[in-house]
C-alpha cells in the first residue's frame, strides 16, 4: 500500500524526537492517504458527475474526483486510529477523586446516512479512581470517533465506553450538542434545530453528580 503524508512537519518533528532519544512509539498521530484508495474513489466520483448533468472534464471539476477521494480519507481517518492506545499513552497514578471536565470540544463528523456533515461540541467528564489521563487525550479520543461515518447517538456512547474501559473511573459523563446538515440542507430543512445526546455511567447516574455536571457545562 502506497501512502502519502499529509503533515510533513509532524513527520519531521517525530524524526527529531527519535534522534533526541524520545520514544513516542506508543502513539503518534499521522495523517496519511492511501493512493490506491484515492485512485479507486476518484474513479467512482468521476462516474457520478455525468449522472448529475456535469462535465467532469471541465476546468473546475477536472481535479475534483481526486480532491473528494483525499477529503473522504481525511474525514474518516479515525478508522485507522486506536483510541485505547491514545489514552494508555498518558495514564498517571494520582490520588484525585473529584470531577474532571473538558468541555466545548469541537467535533466535525459525517452522518452515515447521507454522508453530510454534522458538527458541534462535546463535553466530557470523569471521576478518577486512582488514575488520571493527560487532558489533551480526551479531545483526541473524541476526534478519533468523530472522524468516522457516524450517528451522534453512537458517537456519544463510544466516547463514554472507551474512557470507562481504559481508565476504570468512578464514572463518566458525555454530552454532545450538534447541528446536522442532513436536516438543514435537505429533508426537514430546519436551520435552527440542535440535537443533544448524553451518556452517563457510575457516579453520574446519581442525581447530585449529574446535576453538578450539567451545571458546569452550561456555565459561561
Amino acid at each position: 500500500m502506497s501512502t502519502h503524508s499529509l503533515n510533513d512537519r509532524e513527520t519531521k518533528q517525530a524524526a527529531s524526537c527519535a534522534s533526541a532519544g524520545h520514544d513516542h512509539s506508543r502513539y503518534r498521530r499521522q495523517d496519511i492517504y492511501d493512493e490506491a484508495a484515492t485512485e479507486t474513489i476518484a474513479g467512482h466520483v468521476a462516474g457520478i458527475l455525468p449522472l448529475l448533468d456535469e462535465d467532469p472534464a471541465r476546468e473546475g471539476l477536472f481535479k475534483t474526483p481526486a480532491r473528494v477521494a483525499r477529503s473522504l480519507q481525511f474525514l474518516t481517518q479515525g478508522y485507522g486510529m486506536d483510541p485505547e492506545a491514545i489514552l494508555k499513552s498518558a495514564l498517571f497514578e494520582e490520588d484525585y477523586s473529584e470531577m474532571i471536565l473538558v468541555k466545548e470540544i469541537e467535533i466535525f463528523s459525517l452522518c452515515e446516512h447521507h454522508l453530510l456533515p454534522f458538527h458541534g461540541r462535546a463535553h466530557v467528564a470523569y471521576i478518577p479512581d486512582g488514575k488520571i489521563v493527560g487532558l489533551s487525550k480526551i479531545p483526541r479520543v473524541v476526534e478519533v470517533f468523530a472522524r468516522r461515518l457516524q450517528v451522534q447517538e453512537r458517537l456519544t456512547l463510544q466516547i463514554r465506553d472507551v474512557l470507562s474501559d481504559v481508565l476504570k473511573p468512578l464514572g463518566v459523563a458525555v454530552v454532545i450538542e450538534a447541528i446536522h446538515l442532513c436536516m438543514m440542507m435537505r429533508g426537514a430543512e430546519k436551520q435552527n434545530a440542535v440535537t443533544t445526546t448524553s451518556a452517563m455511567s457510575g457516579e453520574f447516574m446519581k442525581t447530585p453528580t449529574r446535576a453538578e455536571f450539567m451545571r458546569l457545562i452550561n456555565k459561561d
